[in-house]
């Protein structure tokens, strides 16, 4: 019986590994590897249950450190500080356009950034906005936003020939 094992283990291995795909842990397929590679060791002659067990042990949790370790380091933002911005904190320094010119004492207008509309107010030291206006948020409060109105920048826009 023990001249079999390796085709146990092959059942197992080909087992975890699709049912990888059904998961979202990124781990049987590290099991799935080491059952592999202990149908391999039997089927090149190593008959003893114990050491092919072994074998599955030390390949499924190395390459599951490994991976994490991987993952970790090359894919994770925590290395470098900086944080996944989505959503209103993700605003600060989009470029948007103004849609309702400023009105009112406090110079409120409105302002379309990312296919949302913002009630906007200019930033501090800032004119009255215009519409048809490219502006640059410079900060969020609440459901308003501060924008500061961007210099004359070259269109990148082809000119037409005509």
């Amino acid at each position: 019986m023990s001249d079999w094992f390796w085709v146990l283990w092959s059942i197992l291995g080909a087992i975890l590994i699709v049912a990888e795909v059904f998961t979202s842990g990124f781990v049987l397929l590290w099991f799935g590897i080491g059952a592999l590679c202990a149908a391999f060791a039997g089927l090149v002659g190593i008959d003893s249950l114990a050491i092919q067990f072994a074998i599955f042990i030390v390949v499924s949790i190395g390459l599951t450190a490994a991976s994490r370790t991987i993952f970790l380091n090359y894919f994770s933002r925590e290395k470098s500080g900086e944080s996944l911005r989505s959503g209103v904190d993700a605003l600060p320094g989009k470029i948007g356009t103004v849609v309702s010119s400023s009105k009112g004492a406090l110079q409120e207008g409105a302002v379309k950034v990312f296919g949302s509309t913002w009630t906007a107010y200019p930033a501090a030291g800032e004119a009255p906005l215009e519409a048809g206006e490219r502006v640059c948020v410079e900060s969020v409060e609440g459901a308003s936003i501060y924008v500061r109105r961007l210099d004359a920048e070259p269109d990148w826009r082809p000119k037409k020939l005509e």
